[in-house]
């Protein structure tokens, strides 16, 4: 006999109504009004990414400098995190707290720290000037965008790698090399499979945040546009709404397909 509380269909009804209001107000109409908008000026408008020239370079060189920094993240992140989480040394966790001590900082401040080491009156530039090279910068270009988005998404990989490394179950590696495996046979078959959902789930989330990442973007992007710049020009400064919707609806469409492909490879979604 159960002596529980069942709550009737009105209870629920007003528990779930702030939270449903909530969400059509502040989501559902927006997202709705997103998508619709780029009709008013033709369908074409939706493809405009692909169609027009400047709009698919802004996009293809996102997702170059998106897959970039993924991949650079993730092996720089998987080599000191795994360190970190193997090795027991005095102010190891002393260390760990710097080394993600970034994720306390807006994206428009890691790019001011770019231009303070690689901008026109960086260190830097000061250096090669003081060598005779001229002032040498980099922070504004391809390069400073690399390594600040690198910068930016690094402490997430070491962060996520040390937990799932020290999570891991110490004896499939003792079984292995009792059996004769060498160092690089353990960590292909033993590091590899232990780590692969941290590494889908981990770079899933640093390609999404790359792929939309604006402050830091609007910091140093003065060579090399991306797409969420695009998106900011098109509605501030030339007020084409519809366009800058349908930049935005091809910017979201890529990181929620990444997302979803590596929550379904990950065993988190089903098949």
């Amino acid at each position: 006999m159960s002596t529980g509380f069942a709550p009737s269909r009105a209870l629920l009804l007003a528990c779930t109504a702030p939270a449903s209001a909530f969400f059509a107000a502040f989501w559902l109409l927006p997202v709705a009004h997103l998508v619709a908008l780029p009709a008013g000026q033709g369908w074409s408008t939706y493809l405009a990414v692909l169609t027009h020239a400047r709009y698919l370079q802004s996009l293809l060189q996102t997702l170059g400098l998106s897959l970039a920094v993924t991949l650079a993240t993730l092996l720089l992140g998987a080599l000191v995190g795994v360190t970190l989480a193997r090795q027991q040394f005095r102010g190891r966790q002393l260390l760990l707290a710097l080394l993600t001590l970034p994720l306390s900082f807006p994206g428009v401040i890691v790019g001011f720290f770019l231009i303070l080491i690689a901008g026109r009156q960086g260190v830097v530039a000061d250096l090669t000037d003081v060598l005779g090279l001229g002032r040498v910068t980099f922070a504004y270009g391809l390069a400073g965008l690399f390594l600040a988005y690198l910068y930016f998404s690094l402490p997430r990989a070491i962060a996520s790698y040390t937990a799932a490394a020290g999570a891991m179950d110490a004896q499939l590696e003792e079984a292995a090399r009792s059996l004769g495996a060498s160092r690089w046979r353990v960590a292909r078959d033993v590091w590899l499979p232990e780590l692969a959902p941290t590494t889908l789930a981990c770079g899933a989330i640093v390609f999404a945040t790359a792929m939309g990442a604006f402050g830091t973007a609007f910091t140093l992007s003065a060579r090399f546009e991306v797409l969420p710049i695009t998106i900011y020009n098109e509605f501030t400064n030339y007020a084409n709404f519809a366009l800058a919707a349908s930049l935005s609806i091809a910017l979201g469409l890529i990181t929620w397909l990444v997302l979803q492909l590596a929550r379904r490879f990950s065993g988190t979604a089903p098949v």
